[in-house]
C-alpha cells in the first residue's frame, strides 16, 4: 500500500485518501482557512496540522503555538507520542494510528490507516545479490484489531454454521468486545476496520450501481472479504483461537438469563 487512509468518527463519518505526496490540512477551518479534516470544536485551532504522505510512512505538523498532540498506537497496549507545538513533519511509525486533539471537554480524535510495514525478504538474496524484492499479495498483521475483524467475519463458515452467515457490524462488535485491545471497539471502528481492509489490505472491487443502497454495498463488502480470505487461506480455523471463548459467552448468557427469573 502507499497512501494512507483517514477517518474521522463524526456524524456522518468522513473518510479521505492520500497517496504518496499528498497533503491534508485539519483544523476547525472558517470562509478563509480551507481544511480537508473539518474537526468542528471551538477549541480546535482553524488551522491546527497537517498530514502529509511519503512512500512508507506518513508527517504531523503541528500548526498549534499552543497545544501538544498525541498519536496514540491503538495495536501497542498505551504507546504513543507526543508532537509539540510548531512540530513540522514529526514521522509517525504506527501502522494504525489515533491523532488526539485535546479541547476543554472533551478530547477530538481521528484515525489514521498507514502505509504496509515493510520486512527484508529471506530469500531476496540470490547468488550473493540482492534480486527484485518480493511482494506479499495480502500483506496483514495479525496482531491488528482489523485482522480481529475479518476473522470474526470469517467465524460462521470456518465453523460451518451456515453457508451464507456473514455476522453484521453490531455482531463483530459484541463478538469481540470481551478482549482487552477492543474494550472500546465501536461499530463505526469495526466499519473503519472493514473498509481498510476492504480497499487497502484485501483489494476488494465492488461493480458500481445506482440501484444498489449504502446497506446493500456494505454487505456485499463483507461477504467479498470473507470470500477472499478463505479462498486464499488468509484466515483459517487456526486463527479462531483469537477469538474469546464461545462457550465462556454462553455461561455468561445462561447465567444472566437465570438471574432474571
Amino acid at each position: 500500500m502507499s497512501g494512507v487512509l483517514i477517518h474521522v468518527p463524526q456524524d456522518p463519518p468522513l473518510t479521505l485518501r492520500l497517496g504518496a505526496g499528498e497533503v491534508a490540512r485539519f483544523g476547525r477551518g472558517s470562509e478563509t482557512v480551507a481544511v480537508e479534516l473539518r474537526l468542528d470544536d471551538p477549541a480546535v485551532s482553524r488551522l491546527a496540522g497537517e498530514i502529509r504522505v511519503s512512500e512508507d510512512h506518513w508527517l504531523l505538523s503541528n500548526l498549534s503555538a499552543t497545544q501538544s498532540y498525541l498519536v496514540e498506537n491503538p495495536e501497542g497496549a498505551g504507546e504513543y507520542l507526543r508532537v509539540p507545538p510548531r512540530r513540522l513533519g514529526a514521522p509517525i511509525p504506527f501502522e494504525f494510528a489515533r491523532v488526539v486533539l485535546p479541547t476543554r471537554d472533551r478530547v477530538v480524535s481521528f484515525q489514521v490507516f498507514a502505509p504496509d510495514h515493510v520486512y527484508l525478504d529471506p530469500q531476496g538474496a540470490v547468488g550473493g545479490r540482492l534480486g527484485t524484492q518480493t511482494l506479499t499479495a495480502y500483506s496483514l498483521d495479525e496482531t491488528a484489531t482489523y485482522f480481529l475483524v475479518l476473522v470474526a467475519l470469517c467465524e460462521p463458515r470456518l465453523r460451518d454454521e451456515s453457508a451464507l452467515a456473514v455476522p453484521t457490524t453490531p455482531e463483530i462488535v459484541e463478538r469481540l468486545r470481551r478482549l482487552p485491545q477492543c474494550g472500546r471497539l465501536t461499530a463505526r471502528g469495526v466499519s473503519a476496520h472493514i473498509d481498510y481492509l476492504a480497499e487497502e489490505k484485501l483489494r476488494i472491487v465492488l461493480p458500481e450501481s445506482r440501484d444498489v443502497g449504502r446497506g446493500a454495498r456494505r454487505n456485499g463488502k463483507r461477504e467479498a472479504l470473507v470470500g477472499i480470505a478463505l479462498r486464499f487461506g488468509v484466515v483459517g480455523e487456526s486463527h479462531l483461537g483469537l477469538l474469546p471463548s464461545r462457550s465462556a459467552a454462553s455461561c455468561n448468557s445462561a447465567q444472566a438469563q437465570a438471574v432474571g427469573r
